[in-house]
């Protein structure tokens, strides 16, 4: 099988000492991949630079235009949370531009999976608005790529404990976009209740899994093997895309559920493939703040896509709360399980 590792050190531009979206995560993640001789074993890929009419598939014209000006005039805070420095654009552009390379190899058949190792990240990002450290949509502009190649049913599963607002906001009115989340509820970014459902042609194309602070395997349990399962049959997908988030862990400081590595096995692996759907994946991950209880988790949910000849695509957002020694062993499962024959 061979696995494509789309990678530039350009992605290491974008960065801001002390602020959890750094470039320490992409860093720490090549050196580890390196000591263990996997990355060797996969077929780099370097991201081109999307255009800015791309990233208007998703996007305000003016917005994207507005990050560029805002860049060249030095940088600065977007919102509260979401910071920029002179080359952010440009790493922005080749982050979009890494997802759609990706796409594309695996459309023409290239590679049988592709992982996409890139920065910023993008699913709170909005049509005309950062947020939440991300500047442009990666994978509601994949998605978006998707419809103009000519798929007509894509479905987005997104487990990260935070709802994705802009990724919903993008598909709202669409029905060949499917849009299912998992989240605590009510927590940042506010968004995400049950009564939120689409509307015009895509209502019912929205479906929102609130949580509440304390949820944990069972209520987990109950979202992936009972709602998540007949929703995804009934719409019969052709694309799979999932936002791979495992802060719903209830060793992660920064969220309120409860779910314990078991739990994540379980109810995940379930959310990345329905056991014999013939259809292909990508699969983002979303905010991390520990990953080394969650290892066998993540290894499951990429070997059932494996099993699919997927294309994977982790957008890593790496919160540095914790040495860094911890982490990259379990990102380094997550990339091995591409390449290595999974038994059974």
């Amino acid at each position: 099988m061979k696995t494509g590792f789309v990678y530039n050190d350009i992605y290491l531009e974008h960065h801001q000492k002390g602020h959890p979206e750094n470039k320490d995560r992409l860093i720490s993640i090549v050196q580890g991949l390196e000591r263990r001789g996997i990355l060797k074993e996969l077929v780099h890929i370097n991201p081109r630079r999307a255009t800015a009419q791309e990233v208007s598939l998703n996007h305000d014209p003016g917005y994207v235009q507005e990050v560029a000006d805002f860049c060249s005039a030095g940088g600065g805070y977007l919102d509260p949370d979401t910071y920029t420095v002179p080359a952010s654009y440009e790493v922005a552009l080749h982050a979009v531009g890494g997802v759609l390379e990706g796409l594309d190899r695996l459309l023409k058949g290239e590679l049988e999976a592709v992982f996409c190792a890139i920065r910023p990240p993008g699913h709170h990002a909005e049509y005309a608005r950062a947020m939440g450290f991300c500047l442009f949509n990666n994978i509601a502009i994949g998605a978006h790529y998707l419809l103009k190649k000519g798929f007509e049913r894509v479905f987005i599963v997104d487990f990260d404990a935070h709802h994705g607002n802009g990724t919903q906001r993008s598909f709202y009115e669409e029905d060949r976009v499917f849009y299912f989340s998992s989240h605590e509820y009510p927590f940042y970014p506010g968004t995400g209740s049950r009564e939120e459902r689409g509307a015009g042609k895509g209502y019912r194309f929205t479906h929102n899994e609130p949580l509440p602070a304390g949820a944990g395997d069972e209520e987990f349990e109950r979202v992936y093997r009972e709602v998540f399962p007949e929703l995804f049959f009934d719409y019969s997908p052709q694309f799979l895309l999932v936002s791979a988030g495992y802060d719903a862990h209830r060793d992660d400081p920064l969220t309120y559920l409860n779910l314990s590595t078991q739990g994540s096995e379980s109810s995940f692996q379930t959310s990345s493939m329905p056991e014999g759907y013939p259809c292909r994946c990508s699969l983002p991950l979303r905010a991390v703040t520990t990953l080394k209880p969650l290892r066998s988790a993540s290894v499951l949910l990429l070997r059932r896509c494996w099993r699919h000849r997927c294309l994977a695509r982790l957008n890593t957002i790496f919160f540095s709360l914790y040495p860094l020694s911890l982490w990259p062993t379990a990102f380094i499962s997550f990339i091995s399980s591409f390449w290595i024959q999974p038994s059974g």
